[in-house]
């Protein structure tokens, strides 16, 4: 009886403990409960509501419009026009094939649609909008908002696209805007700028679009939007407005850039070259020509294969920016310049007479004139007029290569001028220094006296740009006033409505004296109206100044030079450069034809249209100018047969190419880009660049 009531108490004290343990537990289970709700309801109240509230509504970012470019008269050159486009998130698309065929059914999708639509499918997350059409009409764009139900995913939206109403016309200066890239995006994130670029699509590539991207962008606009449960918005709870881009005017007169494009593209004898136009009292470009040119519309939502392959294919190479790209030796323009360093330097009295018996003998080797003339004793001013080689070979020693590239580089020559422009080369200046740096083998280091005679007529190693030629003929026609270059005159917000000009004052006055530019100035006209631009410039109504260049592009070796007999792309570059009118410049024009032949019958006529068009009275309706020239008449060669010129001049490093491959031509991750795999360096050639 004793061991029964004693096993009974045990087994309620046992069950006692149990429930006393179970209590606990769920006491515990009940404060942690309460504990977890209080921190919650809260402790992260603040916190959590804020996330629930991002859950509902979502942030939309509004593109802003980007800004107009127009000329100095007020043509449009580039613009943005509203544009319906459909686009795709994959996330919430479940085939995308079925999707595609169904869609098939009521809008038309081109190939080249397809391709680039799978391309950047397969470069975005599942839940990005990926553009799959754009430039629907307004009657497509209807039938799919009648249809829109069935396609989940795929929306209607609306967008600003770019468009240049001149076409090829100033491409190289406008440029053009293409894809955001990856690159284009990392540069963004290290300016700090990738927030202002959400939604948008395309960022200046080239040209003007490029250096001046900040200010044609604008600042994106946002709206708070309420998202229901499946995704579709409610309504605008909160807007913030985009801001436009900036509108550019450019100092360019289209007026004067199509007569100098419709002189190159002549149908029946196309030319390639370069013009720049520079007005020399205050640095605004007036003319920037490149021909042959490209389409820039090509390149807004991707350019296709075939014509990226015509492009970067042509032997022409239209994508060049060759004013501020293209390198060449300048030949006889450059003697001017070669004067007034042996003014400044004081090797020669301008007045002495050096006899020119055809050539000048140097270390046992003769440097003749070209065409072999003889012109007998020549003074400065003379030698200028004529354009005697003989003289400017004997100045060679006495200036020396050093002195000549040190007072040449205060007028643009061997630097990037600094025009408002991306890309631009230094070209080739050269000297001592640059022959040691350039070479890698010790034989070709030295500099050897031959190489300073070639380099005092404007042949040799020199290797300068059309732009800096034209650069330092302002300089010279401005007195010595270096005025950097400008493409944008005027900057308007259109919000704001505030105007800034871009005024350029000169940086620097080149320490020489008047008396010695006026000597220069003075032969220069001469050159215009006696000596080798003569015929061209007759009857003119105003006073210009000037000097004609025949280039070699290849050695002669002593042999002459027929032209008849070579390939087209063997003959000597064009070349003028000049001012006009003497007494108060207005205009500085320096220009090259390629593989043009003579400058004075080939380079100089172009010249004369482009200031009869600048200085005429009214500039409209000017006549097409006939230069009165002897077809019959010989030509005269204009280069000396024994100027040593190099086989391969060596590229200044700082001379860097630029990205040109578009983003449709890259790689893509299923390989099934075969057919322009190996495109991606086309346009790095650059021919007789």
């Amino acid at each position: 009886m004793f061991e029964f009531r004693k096993r009974s108490m045990q087994q309620r004290r046992q069950l006692l403990i149990r429930v006393i343990v179970v209590a606990v537990f769920v006491l515990v289970c009940f404060g942690i409960l309460v504990n977890r709700l209080w921190v919650l309801q809260v402790e992260r109240y603040q916190g959590l509501s804020e996330r629930a509230e991002q859950n509902r509504i979502t942030l939309v970012p509004i593109t802003p419009r980007r800004g107009e470019i127009v000329d100095r008269n007020g043509v449009v050159l580039a613009r943005s026009y509203r544009d319906y486009t459909l686009e795709v998130v994959r996330g919430q698309v479940g085939n995308i094939d079925e999707m595609l065929g169904k869609l098939e059914r009521l809008i038309a999708l081109s190939p080249l649609e397809l391709r680039r639509f799978k391309r950047r499918l397969g470069s975005s997350n599942r839940f990005s909008s990926v553009l799959l059409k754009s430039n629907l009409t307004d009657e497509e764009a209807a039938i799919f908002a009648t249809h829109s139900y069935k396609f989940k995913g795929v929306s209607l939206k609306a967008r600003w696209v770019r468009e240049y109403p001149e076409g090829e016309s100033a491409a190289h200066v406008v440029g053009y805007v293409g894809r955001i890239s990856e690159r284009d995006q990392s540069i963004l994130e290290e300016k700090g700028l990738e927030g202002n670029y959400r939604g948008t699509e395309v960022i200046g590539k080239k040209g003007i679009e490029a250096s001046y991207e900040e200010q044609l962008h604008g600042k994106t606009g946002w709206e708070e939007v309420e998202i229901a449960a499946s995704g579709k918005p409610v309504r605008v709870l909160k807007r913030t407005d985009p801001v436009p881009g900036d509108n550019l005017r450019l100092s360019l007169d289209m007026g004067l850039q199509k007569l100098v494009e419709n002189i190159y593209n002549d149908p029946k004898n196309p030319q390639r070259g370069a013009l720049v136009a520079i007005d020399p009292r205050n640095g605004q470009v007036l003319a920037y020509v490149s021909a042959p040119s490209y389409d820039p519309n090509l390149f807004v939502d991707g350019i296709d294969v075939e014509n990226w392959r015509r492009l970067s294919d042509s032997p022409d190479h239209p994508l060049i920016d060759r004013p501020i790209y293209g390198t060449f030796p300048i030949g006889s323009t450059y003697k001017p310049f070669v004067a007034l360093a042996a003014l400044k330097l004081g090797v020669r009295d301008p007045n002495a007479r050096i006899p020119d018996p055809g050539y000048f003998e140097y270390g046992g080797q003769r440097f003749r004139n070209a065409g072999g003339a003889a012109y007998g004793p020549t003074n400065m001013h003379r030698a200028i007029v004529v354009s005697s080689d003989t003289y400017f070979f004997g100045l060679g020693p006495l200036i020396g290569v050093d002195a000549l590239h040190d007072f040449a580089l205060q007028f643009g020559f061997g630097k990037k001028t600094g025009i408002d422009l991306m890309h631009e080369k230094k070209g080739i200046l050269p000297s001592r220094e640059w022959k040691r740096k350039a070479f890698k083998n010790p034989a070709q280091q030295k500099w050897i006296p031959g190489d300073t005679i070639s380099v005092s007529v404007g042949q040799g190693y020199n290797s300068l740009t059309i732009m800096q030629l034209a650069q330092a003929t302002a300089t010279l026609a401005a007195n010595g006033a270096y005025t950097k270059p400008h493409l944008v005159n005027w900057i308007a917000n259109p919000v704001l409505k505030k105007i800034e000009q871009m005024v350029s004052t000169p940086e620097y006055q080149i320490d020489i004296e008047q008396s010695h530019i006026n000597l220069v100035k003075g032969a220069l006209a001469e050159v215009n109206q006696k000596g080798t631009a003569r015929r061209v410039f007759a009857g003119a109504a105003y006073t210009s100044a000037g000097k004609t260049g025949t280039a070699q592009v290849f050695s002669l070796k002593g042999t002459k030079y027929k032209a008849e007999t070579l390939n087209k792309r063997l003959h000597d570059h064009a070349l003028y450069m000049g001012f006009a009118p003497v007494e108060n410049p207005q205009i500085a024009v320096a220009l090259i034809v390629e593989n043009g032949g003579w400058g004075s019958s080939v380079a100089a006529p172009i010249a004369r249209q482009v200031f009869d068009y600048w200085l005429a009275p009214e500039r409209a309706a000017i006549p097409e100018y006939v230069p009165d020239l002897d077809e019959n008449e010989e030509k005269p060669d204009e280069v000396s047969p024994d100027l040593l010129i190099p086989e391969e001049i060596p590229a200044n490093p700082d001379d860097k190419d630029p990205e040109q491959t578009p983003e449709i031509l890259r790689p893509v991750e299923n390989g099934r880009n075969e057919l322009v795999q190996g495109r991606a360096q086309g346009n790095k050639g650059t021919g007789d660049l």
